[in-house]
């Protein structure tokens, strides 16, 4: 294991090595990246008080609608909880390898784990400039005994951490319910009830013209929520057939319609394609939160959604099966499930 994590032997290399060089069609060198200048909304959530079509509810709707993403400003968690939360991941990335693997090694089913390029790894398929720490954190505490104690406060960051994101994901997944016309606690419970922390870890690459950090994709959650560093134009999404690189604001973070809302709402919302680049200059960590449910859910179109004029697109799959195919099909699943692709 130790020879396989990127970080373990990036620095060896002058030039990507060919396992992790893309086909041509997805190569980000291949590929227009749209003007800076465009990027997906910013929201800001102390402002829910402001009458529509401004207020929070609208634009969340809106964003959800048109962009599947958009980025959250006063949004409850703190800068310095932010900063610590970046700061421990990336000590945690600094460790010595076998120091890493030890850490992320102590859950006996595999539930908390690190690995490399992608979590169902394939030889045979390129792949991907990354390293990632999985683990489950549920609101009850549940597993934490498996997650990393070192560096020193892991567990303590991390879990403050996702206790307030969590907070911060319910709010948003209310107003959402509510934009559908749903019950204000129609998310809560089961269908939020097993969420998922991925820290990716990006060494710097040679050649960021010919490989990815994540290759295009929807996020197999309901919403995902995503801190990530200033500084770095990584994420990208796909908006109108092109590229757009989503600016980090200040003391944002960047909030994404998941696959899983996409079906719920029987495509009202959209959950966007995007992918990360790599950068030859700086490594990157961000952290991403999965509101996931718990595996015996069933996932399909929420019936008060149908009527005779919008009948149901998707077809019901429980939670389980879902990811399973997802690890293995990837966002393709989304046709098999389409009652009439």
């Amino acid at each position: 294991m130790e020879e396989i994590l990127l970080s373990s032997w990036f620095k060896l290399h002058p030039s990507v090595p060919s396992s992790h060089i893309q086909p041509p069609e997805s190569r980000p060198g291949e590929l227009l990246v749209a003007a800076s200048s465009k990027t997906i909304p910013v929201i800001d959530l102390g402002r829910c008080d402001d009458p529509p079509p401004h207020d929070t509810l609208s634009l969340i709707m809106k964003a959800s609608q048109e962009y599947g993403f958009f980025q959250v400003i006063n949004h409850g968690v703190s800068e310095e909880l932010m900063e610590d939360t970046l700061n421990i991941l990336k000590e945690f990335y600094d460790m010595p390898p076998k120091e890493k693997i030890a850490e992320s090694s102590k859950s006996p089913n595999g539930i908390c784990k690190l690995y490399t390029s992608a979590e169902v790894y394939r030889k045979d398929a390129p792949q991907y400039w990354k390293d990632t720490l999985r683990h489950p954190c549920l609101p009850s505490g549940e597993y934490m005994e498996f997650w990393p104690q070192k560096p020193e406060r892991y567990r303590e960051i991390v879990g403050k951490y996702t206790e307030e994101v969590r907070k911060l994901g319910m709010k948003i997944l209310k107003l959402v319910g509510e934009g559908l016309g749903l019950t204000a606690d129609y998310f809560c419970g089961e269908l939020s009830g097993s969420p998922v922390i991925l820290a990716h870890h990006y060494p710097p690459c040679p050649q960021p013209n010919l490989t990815l950090g994540i290759p295009k994709h929807k996020d197999p959650s309901l919403v995902t929520i995503l801190l990530q560093p200033q500084g770095i134009h990584a994420l990208q999404i796909l908006k109108d057939g092109q590229w757009l690189a989503v600016d980090p604001s200040p003391n944002a973070l960047v909030v994404n319609v998941g696959l899983l809302l996409q079906i719920i709402s029987n495509k009202r919302l959209i959950g966007a394609e995007h992918r990360v680049v790599t950068n030859a200059n700086t490594a990157r960590t961000s952290v991403a939160y999965f509101i996931n449910p718990k595996d015996k859910c069933v996932i399909q179109p929420e019936i008060s959604l149908i009527t005779s004029t919008t009948p149901p697109l998707y077809k019901p799959i429980s939670f389980s099966d879902f990811r399973t195919n997802f690890l293995i099909k990837g966002s393709s699943i989304e046709a098999d499930l389409l009652y009439h692709p």
